[in-house]
């Protein structure tokens, strides 16, 4: 079975050139599904250097972006951890607070921190603070408690580049923490490093968790998208592991950009059977992939873990 993304007939959704005010690059979205309009969580680095988080609305998810000209997260909102920029947001709604949960990076001068903070509305929110020191990235919850406990996978750079969990009774004190999926090493596609992507999604078999792989060249790290698949109950247990990716930097987009060859998944969400993925290409635009969640789950499942 040829399982892969479709890339969007209108990628790239949205460059620079769509933001109501100057900036160096937009990229890495953080997307929820409203119903009568998409909302994507945006990072934008500005001409200082560092990176915001931004607002933008459609319809139809694709077409007539609007975008706010005031920023939700920025580093000179007075927090300290965030005096660098912040970074790669993901987006999950917590049904029993009845929010949604923003993860992203915190950068500071002691490194990069995972920061949690909730919305009801994407134009304030509330800051929770760090969940994690230095240094740690690609944060995303789950959409719903494990026994009792608000779960995140996370990748801190000590754990050798992979993907962690978590677990807290409040999403301010995180512990029980586990390593979930090793880099492969060698030669591998997802050889070097691996990081969480889009919130995770449930389904009768486990849960299907997007990530991106990155294998190191002589020219420089390739990142592309893989999955996983890891048990409802136990989500440190890993099921199944794709072989292969499923997107890849082909077009020129995400070829050539501020960081080529890179395509990085922060956001999206199931319609109907299929995944609507929001992805950064070479960290210089934001774009949209499809796929039929079934048809990955097969590939998924079709695989052996390694």
């Amino acid at each position: 079975m040829d399982c892969s993304f479709l890339r969007c007939e209108k990628n790239p959704l949205i460059t620079k050139d769509d933001l109501p005010y100057r900036a160096n690059t937009v990229f890495n979205a953080g997307a929820a599904d409203l119903g009568d309009e998409v909302v994507l969580v945006m990072r934008v680095e500005s001409l200082s250097g560092r990176s915001h988080l931004i607002v933008a609305r459609s319809e139809d998810g694709i077409t007539n972006w609007r975008v706010s000209d005031r920023a939700l997260v920025h580093p000179d909102d007075g927090d300290m951890y965030e005096e660098y920029g912040v970074e790669d947001c993901r987006v999950t709604y917590l049904p029993d607070k009845g929010v949604w949960g923003l993860t992203y990076t915190a950068c500071h001068c002691a490194g990069h921190s995972i920061a949690v903070a909730l919305t009801s509305d994407f134009r304030n929110i509330e800051r929770l603070g760090l969940a994690f020191p230095s240094d740690n990235k690609n944060a995303v919850l789950f959409p719903r408690k494990i026994n009792g406990l608000y779960a995140m996978l996370h990748r801190p750079a000590s754990g050798g580049g992979s993907i962690w969990i978590a677990y807290s009774p409040d999403l301010i004190y995180w512990g029980r923490s586990e390593m979930v999926v090793p880099p492969r090493g060698g030669p591998w596609w997802d050889g070097l490093r691996v990081g969480a992507g889009v919130t995770p999604i449930e389904t009768e078999c486990g849960w299907l968790v997007l990530y991106h792989g990155v294998k190191g060249m002589v020219s420089g790290p390739i990142y592309r998208v893989g999955a996983v698949l890891l048990d409802r109950e136990n989500p440190a247990r890993m099921i199944a592991r794709s072989r292969r990716w499923f997107l890849g930097p082909e077009t020129s987009y995400e070829r050539l950009g501020d960081v080529g060859n890179v395509v990085f998944p922060c956001g999206g969400f199931v319609r109907g059977s299929e995944l609507w993925v929001y992805y950064g290409a070479a960290d210089s635009s934001v774009c949209l992939a499809t796929i039929s969640v079934p048809d990955m789950l097969d590939t998924v499942l079709s695989e052996p873990v390694i």
